[in-house]
Formats: structure tokens, C-alpha cells, sequence
């Protein structure tokens, strides 16, 4: 017996009517007539006698319809109990190595300034560590760079991401004219580690246009900007939200930022499994509001110097 039928069965109880309980739970009077049927049979014994057009409870059926309010009573205070204590739990929040680096403090500043009830606990991890993790049910959102791809969670984009080169202004790469991919080719480069959206762009691009690369050494975002500063590399992949922010914030003069031509964007976007609607709802809702108040748009600003392009509602909208 599972509780569709118990509540089929007391709404057949309140209107002693097959057809008033199917147009009041929104079924076919076919469906209803089949519940009561398996309940008959699963306890073997009539619930409602039958005479002609209209039906009364047995005793069988009256014993039966205590038990039933009782069973669907506790399911909804054990469903009141556990929505309760969601909201108590603190959030758990996964944030890639590139939002980390740069967007983390900010972004969690004003989230409570709107929330002021959440609790987020946080934790850094590169794109395919968070997907995993939510996955497992160890995270409840996380900030991602690039694709996430199982069809269990759904992302929401909030800021446009092209792959960039980043150079020291003496070194090669910022004298040589880069108008196309092709123009990386034999590039000696530091680069993202494995399993970062960052690496997963540049590998497709190599891919796409059949290049390769000279992979001198893998770094996270804030130990290749320091490697450029002391010459430890002629040059950088990271993400442009990387590098913008760094020219933004101390960079100026320091680097140069190189365009890489004809590349598709990503986007660094928030992910969660598509069952937690509820906090996919509260999420929407708070970037919404960051939206409307063009608080969002003054942070982009001062982020990256520049104004904040349309995005699409979904990642996934962007690989149809």
C-alpha cells in the first residue's frame, strides 16, 4: 500500500463517491475504482458495500480510515520537520578555483546581505570535483566553470567566459599577432590542472583546431600570475574573468591580455541537482533581486571595468 492510496481512499470516505473523489483529487474515476480495488484485495476484505448507485463504509472501512489519517498525518509532520530543519542546515557550498580566487568573499558578503537567515558553509574545488560532489549529495550548490555534464543537475550562468592568453609585456607572445587559433600552435604555456573547466576549454579548442601545446607547468590562477610576474613563464592560459580582474585590481601595465579569436564561450555558472527545487527557487530568486537592484551589475563593474553582456538562462541553452 503506498499513500496514494490511503488518500485516494479517505477522499472516497468524506464524499462516499467514486466519481466526487476522482474530480477532487484531479484523477480519473477509473483510477479511483482501481485503488480501492488493490486495497480490497491487499487486505482482503471490503472497505465499501456497494448499493446501487451509492456506497457506504463497512465496518472494515471505518477501522481502516482511522488508521489512515493517522498514517497521512505523520508523513506530513515528518515532511513539516525535515523542511524545517533544511532551512536550518547550513548550505553547502562548492565554488570552483577560479570563483574562489577572485569572486568568493564578495559574492557571500552580499548572498547574506539578502539571506541574512542562511548559513553557508563553503569549500573550493575544481569543476569536476564539484560535480561530483553534488552528485553524492556532499554539496547543495556550487559555482562552476564551464559544463557541467550529468542530466541530474542544472546550471544557471552568471558571467560570460572566454579562454584568454596572459603574457609578460617583453616576452614573445605579446610582440607576435594573434588574428586565430592556429597561431597558439607549439605554444609554451602554463596552464589549469586536469578536471578544471578552465583546462577542459583549452583542451577542446587544441582539439577543434588541431593544435598542440607546450605545457611548461600547471597552476592554479593566482600561482600563474605570480610565475608571470617573476618570469617563470612567457605566458598563461586563464580564464578572461580571471584575467580582467587581475588588470582590474593590480595588473595594469603588468600583463597583457590576449584575445584568442574565434573560440566559443563558456560561462561560469551556478549548479545544482535539478530535485532541489526549493533552493534552485531561492537561488534564481536572490540573483533576481541582486538583478533588479543593479547591485549585480555595479559588482561586475567593478570586477572587471566593463559592463555586464546579456547571458543566457541556462548552460545548457547555450549548447542546443
Amino acid at each position: 500500500m503506498t499513500l496514494r492510496h490511503f488518500r485516494i481512499f479517505l477522499a472516497v470516505c468524506e464524499r462516499l463517491s467514486m466519481t466526487e473523489a476522482a474530480r477532487q483529487l484531479h484523477i480519473s474515476q477509473p483510477s479511483v475504482t482501481q485503488a480501492i480495488h488493490e486495497m480490497e484485495n491487499h487486505y482482503g476484505i471490503l472497505l465499501f458495500e456497494r448499493l446501487g448507485r451509492h456506497i457506504y463504509l463497512t465496518a472494515a472501512g471505518e477501522n481502516l480510515k482511522q488508521y489512515a489519517y493517522q498514517i497521512l498525518s505523520l508523513c506530513q509532520q515528518a515532511e513539516d520537520s525535515l523542511t524545517a530543519m533544511q532551512h536550518q542546515l547550513p548550505i553547502r557550498l562548492g565554488v570552483s578555483i577560479t570563483i574562489g580566487d577572485i569572486f568568493l568573499v564578495e559574492l557571500l558578503t552580499h548572498c547574506r546581505q539578502i539571506h541574512p537567515e542562511w548559513d553557508i558553509l563553503s569549500a573550493i574545488h575544481n569543476t569536476e570535483e564539484l560535480e561530483q560532489l553534488l552528485m553524492e549529495d556532499k554539496l547543495d550548490l556550487a559555482l562552476v566553470e564551464g559544463r557541467v555534464h550529468s542530466p541530474y543537475l542544472v546550471s544557471r550562468p552568471i558571467l560570460t567566459d572566454y579562454l584568454t592568453l596572459i603574457a609578460s609585456p617583453n616576452s614573445e607572445w605579446s610582440r607576435k599577432a594573434i588574428t586565430a587559433p592556429q597561431d597558439l600552435d607549439d605554444l609554451p604555456v602554463f596552464v589549469r590542472e586536469q578536471g578544471s573547466g578552465t583546462r577542459d576549454l583549452f583542451e577542446r579548442v587544441l582539439e577543434d583546431h588541431h593544435l598542440t601545446c607546450r605545457i611548461i607547468g600547471v597552476y592554479n590562477n593566482s600561482e600563474a600570475i605570480m610565475e608571470l610576474q617573476v618570469g617563470g613563464s612567457p605566458a598563461a592560459i586563464l580564464d578572461k574573468p580571471v584575467a580582467d580582474y587581475f588588470l582590474t585590481q593590480d595588473g595594469k601595465d603588468k600583463f597583457d591580455v590576449i584575445n584568442i579569436p574565434d573560440t566559443k564561450p563558456e560561462y561560469l555558472a551556478f549548479a545544482i541537482n535539478k530535485d532541489n527545487k526549493e533552493l534552485l527557487k531561492q537561488v534564481n530568486d536572490a540573483m533576481a533581486k541582486l538583478k533588479e537592484s543593479g547591485e549585480f551589475q555595479k559588482i561586475y563593474k567593478k570586477w572587471f571595468n566593463t559592463d555586464m553582456p546579456n547571458l543566457p538562462t541556462s548552460s545548457e541553452e547555450v549548447l542546443k
